[in-house]
């Protein structure tokens, strides 16, 4: 768990200092719209790999009229986790670990942090590309390597893309090169995901199918087989497209409600919040099982949309991930009844001091 967190002149935080209870599993942020809680949030999932929740450039996250940079740091298990930018190179990411220079990747192992914002609300309505990425930050919480194979892939795939689209430099020889590479990185990245998808499923089954929808996930796309091979043949077709047509970057991520048996995206608002949320909470548990420790989970605004009989059993199901919380609302009667709270309201433009 996260015992200590540190802000400085991040997002409209100039310091902050959260330091939870002792053994509390839930920390809750109240305040106005615009006090800064999702900031709060953001900044913790910036102490894992990737580019935090919001998906935003380095650039954009500090303080406005503040020197430059930002820094992020908290005490995990008796270690120093730190992140931020210097103000002289503001998308340049630097980590620190025990007060170590080190990667953004080797957060990954003392930390893992996955989130729910209203943002996914959109998850089963938005384009293949955003669920390729809502499914590749889940496989990465299972499989920090999977960052390095996505990069290598994308990589060899702009080179072949290139090549392509001038046939006088197409040689084949460094064609077949860079298909190798996509085929090698490309199973690694076709086998994590297929193992995310049948643990998730896996997870679902044991989940009680009320008040929260059950959802069944499937993968499609390539299966990750004999990818050098195919983009060899298809070298005539997708020189014509412009683009490579085949292989995991095309992949796409289907749900279907079990109980109604309809896919997620006809389903009601309401019900597609209830399977995202199920998902979220299969993969917890996914990777308690696997990495021997619950996750840290970051929920905005997670009950700000669920009547009382609702929310208590979603505060019930939280405490039994084990998992340290982190949560956000307007108002803290949103979160009665949830057992060893840790609470902060924060005010916009004031310094925000420790956890009650």
């Amino acid at each position: 768990m996260i015992g200590r967190l540190t802000l400085s002149d991040f997002r409209n935080h100039g310091d902050a200092l959260i330091v939870p209870r002792a053994r509390a599993r839930a920390i809750v942020l109240t305040g106005d719209n615009g006090a800064g809680k999702t900031n709060i949030l953001e900044a913790v999932s910036l102490l894992a790999p990737g580019r935090g929740l919001r998906g935003a450039a380095l650039s954009a996250m500090p303080r406005q009229d503040g020197p430059g940079g930002f820094a992020v740091a908290a005490e995990v298990g008796g270690v120093m986790l730190g992140t931020g930018v210097l103000a002289s190179a503001p998308d340049r990411r630097q980590v620190r670990i025990g007060g170590a220079a080190s990667s953004a990747n080797a957060l990954a192992e003392h930390l893992s942090i996955i989130w729910l914002t209203p943002a996914m609300d959109r998850l089963f309505m938005d384009s293949p590309g955003g669920r390729r990425r809502f499914v590749d930050r889940l496989t990465l919480a299972l499989h920090p390597s999977h960052a390095m194979h996505s990069a290598r892939y994308e990589a060899a795939m702009r080179g072949r893309n290139r090549l392509l689209a001038d046939p006088r430099r197409a040689d084949p020889a460094w064609l077949s090169a860079l298909e190798a590479q996509m085929g090698e990185h490309g199973a690694a990245i076709a086998a994590a995901r297929a193992e995310l998808v049948t643990g998730l499923n896996a997870q679902l089954e044991r989940q009680p199918e009320k008040p929260f929808a059950r959802p069944r996930l499937t993968l499609t796309g390539w299966t990750g087989d004999a990818l050098a091979q195919r983009l060899a043949s298809e070298r005539r077709r997708d020189s014509a497209a412009g683009r490579t047509l085949l292989g995991p970057h095309r992949d796409d991520l289907d749900v279907l409600h079990v109980a109604k048996g309809q896919a997620a995206a006809l389903c009601s608002t309401g019900e597609q919040k209830a399977l995202l949320l199920s998902i979220i909470l299969a993969h917890a548990a996914l990777i308690a099982g696997h990495r021997g420790q619950p996750p840290v989970l970051l929920l905005d605004e997670i009950a700000a949309h669920l009547d009382a009989m609702r929310r208590a059993a979603l505060f019930e199901r939280l405490a039994g991930t084990g998992s340290q919380i982190w949560m956000t609302g307007t108002e803290l009667s949103l979160f009665s009844g949830l057992a060893d709270m840790s609470h902060v309201h924060i005010t916009s433009g004031a310094p925000i001091g420790s956890a009650t």
